[in-house]
C-alpha cells in the first residue's frame, strides 16, 4: 500500500535530528516540499545534525531555517512565509534521564516550543497537525500491550510528563480551533543516524572500543524496538490519515475534537539482552556488561499496540532487531570509520 501524501508543503520541526532527518527523506520521497526547522541544539555532537542536513539539501525540494522554536517571533516570520498545509512537530528536549538533570530545558522546548507550534496552527491553519509525543506517557501502567485508551496519569519522569501535558495541550486546540490533529507516540526508535545518547548508539561504541556497557535493571527489561524506517513510514501514512468524525475500532478519537493518538511500535516485546545479543553478532564481540539497577525515571517493561497505525494506514512496523541492528552497525562503522 503506498501512501499518497505527495505533493503538500511539509513544515517538519526537528529537521536535523535522527527522526526528523528521516520522516523528511520519506517525505520527499513522496514528492512533498519540505521547509525543515531546528535550532541544532548543542545537546549531542552538532556534526551528526550538519552531516544529516547536508543530504538533504542535495534535494531541491527542501529547505531549510534554523530558528528555535521557543524563538516565537523568528519561527512565525518562517511558518508565514512558507504557508504549510501540514506540520509535523518532531523538536523537543528527548531523555528520560537528562530530564531529572536539566529539567528547564523540558519545560522550554517541550511546552513553550509545542505551545508556539499550537498558537501558528491557530493563526495560520493547516490541514493536518502531526506531532510526536512518547511511550513514555504511559508511566506506570502495567497493562501490556499498551494502547491508546489506557489512561496516561502517572508519568514516572519530568520527560514524560512535559509530552503527555502537550497531548493534552494539543486537545484543547484542537477542540477550540478545529484543527485536525494526530500525536503519534514513538516506541524505542533506533537505526542508522541515531543520536549518541541511545543504547544502541553507546553499546555500539563501547563495545567497538573494549568497554564495558551499562545494563540496567541487571538485564531484565523489555522494549518494543522500532527501526527508524518503520517509523518514518508509519508518520508518512499518518499524514493522510486525518482525524475526522467517524473513528474505527479501538480509536482514540477524541468525542469533541478532531484528534487522537496513535502508537507507533512495531507491537513486540523484545528482552533487552536478545538486543545485546543481536549487536554482538553484527559487530563480532562479545560485550563486557556493566549490570546496573533501575535508573530512576525508567521503566521494566513497554509494548505497544500497533492494532490502530494498523487501521488507520495498512501498515505496521515489522522490522526485527536481528535486521535492524546491523543496520545501524554497518552506518556506525562506516561513518565513524570504526
Amino acid at each position: 500500500m503506498e501512501s499518497n501524501s505527495g505533493g503538500k508543503r511539509v513544515l517538519v520541526t526537528g529537521a536535523a535530528g535522527f527522526i526528523g532527518f528521516h520522516t523528511c527523506g520519506r517525505l520527499l520521497q513522496q514528492g512533498n516540499t519540505i521547509l525543515g526547522i531546528d535550532n541544532f541544539s548543542t545537546y549531542y555532537d552538532v556534526a551528526l545534525k550538519e552531516a544529516r542536513t547536508s543530504i538533504l539539501k542535495n534535494h531541491a525540494d527542501y529547505d531549510i531555517a534554523r530558528v528555535s522554536i521557543e524563538d516565537v517571533d523568528t519561527f512565525a516570520a518562517a511558518w508565514a512565509n512558507f504557508k504549510p498545509e501540514v506540520v509535523v512537530h518532531l523538536a523537543a528536549q528527548a531523555g528520560v534521564r537528562y530530564s531529572i538533570d536539566e529539567p528547564r530545558s523540558y519545560i522550554g522546548a517541550n511546552i513553550i516550543g509545542t505551545h508556539n507550534v499550537l498558537e501558528l496552527a491557530r493563526h495560520y491553519p493547516v490541514k493536518h497537525l502531526l506531532a510526536a509525543s512518547t511511550s513514555s506517557v504511559y508511566g506506570a501502567n502495567t497493562q501490556m500491550p499498551f494502547t491508546e485508551t489506557q489512561r496516561t496519569q502517572t508519568p514516572l519522569s519530568l520527560y514524560a510528563a512535559t509530552k503527555g501535558a502537550t497531548e493534552l495541550m494539543g486537545h484543547s486546540y484542537s477542540h477550540l480551533f478545529g484543527t485536525p490533529m494526530t500525536f503519534f507516540r514513538f516506541f524505542t526508535v533506533y537505526g542508522p543516524w541515531g543520536r549518541p545518547d541511545m543504547a544502541l548508539f553507546k553499546f555500539t561504541k563501547a563495545i567497538l572500543a573494549g568497554e564495558p556497557i551499562d545494563v540496567y535493571n541487571n538485564g531484565n527489561m523489555v522494549r518494543d524496538f522500532t527501526y527508524i524506517d518503520d517509523l518514518a513510514e508509519s508518520i508518512v501514512r499518518l499524514a493522510d490519515a486525518v482525524p475526522g468524525r467517524e473513528p474505527v475500532e479501538g480509536d482514540s478519537l477524541s468525542p469533541v475534537a478532531p484528534f487522537r493518538t496513535v502508537n507507533i511500535g512495531a507491537g513486540t516485546a523484545t528482552q533487552l539482552m536478545d538486543y545485546v545479543a543481536a549487536l554482538e553478532q553484527a559487530l563480532g564481540c562479545e560485550a563486557i556488561k556493566n549490570f546496573m539497577p533501575m535508573q530512576a525515571g525508567d521503566v521494566p517493561a513497554t509494548e505497544a499496540s500497533a492494532d490502530l497505525l494498523r487501521r488507520l494506514t495498512g501498515y505496521k512496523p515489522d522490522t526485527s532487531p536481528s535486521i535492524g541492528v546491523p543496520r545501524f552497525t554497518k552506518w556506525f562503522r562506516e561513518y565513524y570509520r570504526v
